[in-house]
């Protein structure tokens, strides 16, 4: 086996990259490898012919690569994690009583 050299380019006060993936894009690849090779064994282990196991698996992890991928481009390091915190902020706040203002008498 040869041995393989990796570049993860990291600047004072920079997040880690790796092969263009920022911070947690990093992480979320590598959990999702780990879910694809559960389901291989599962459905291996269930009786499913291996060829149709690779395909399955094989297609599941392109589109996993591809979507991960277009997510640390578009959000970057903190978008996502902004993106989903705007979400949750309420358009307007309403009131129907006064008495909320009427407290301190």
């Amino acid at each position: 086996m040869s041995n393989s050299v990796y570049q993860i380019n990291k600047g004072i006060n920079q997040s880690v990259e790796f092969k263009g993936l920022k911070a947690q894009y990093i992480w979320y690849l590598g959990g999702g490898v780990i879910v694809l090779m559960i389901l291989f064994a599962g459905m291996y282990i269930a009786g499913l012919p291996s060829l149709v196991c690779i395909g399955i698996i094989g297609i599941s992890g392109t589109l996993l690569v591809i979507k991960i991928y277009k997510m640390s481009h578009k959000y970057g390091e903190y978008g996502m994690m902004k993106s989903l915190a705007k979400r949750q902020v309420p358009k307007a706040v309403k009131c129907q009583s006064r008495k909320i203002f009427m407290m301190g008498r």
